[in-house]
């Protein structure tokens, strides 16, 4: 009987010790996956940060279902897809406003997205 209870306090030694461990390699595991989610969002803001540049323009249209905004400017009309805190401030941009875009380009340099929309003061 003695011996039983010695084998039994092993194995439960043995279990809460186990216990421990996994239970440490769940934190592990929780704090990698805080730092890659952490590191995605800061890719996605570098990504948004490429090249950039601005365009004065004058809003034709906003499509508020599709994301994209229409815009009159030195060359003719042409619509993009908002991206970013763009796609809240459209909402508050009306038909023959005068804006500045913040356009995100690709590699090429050719428009990706328009990530920023300022309003222009009235004159």
């Amino acid at each position: 009987m003695k011996k039983l209870t010695v084998l039994l306090s092993v194995l439960f030694a043995a279990s809460l010790s186990y216990a421990g461990d996994v239970k440490s390699e769940t934190k592990d595991a929780a704090k990698d996956a805080k730092a890659a989610a952490k590191e995605t969002k800061a890719e996605a803001k570098a990504e948004i940060k490429g090249k950039t540049h601005e365009v004065e323009a004058e809003v034709v249209s906003v499509d508020a279902i599709k994301n994209t905004i229409t815009i009159k400017g030195e060359k003719g009309e042409h619509t993009a897809p908002l991206e970013g805190k763009a796609v809240a401030e459209a909402k508050a941009v009306k038909p023959g406003q005068k804006v500045t875009l913040v356009c995100l380009d690709d590699d090429k340099g050719d428009h990706k997205a328009v990530t920023d929309i300022k309003v222009s003061a009235k004159k």
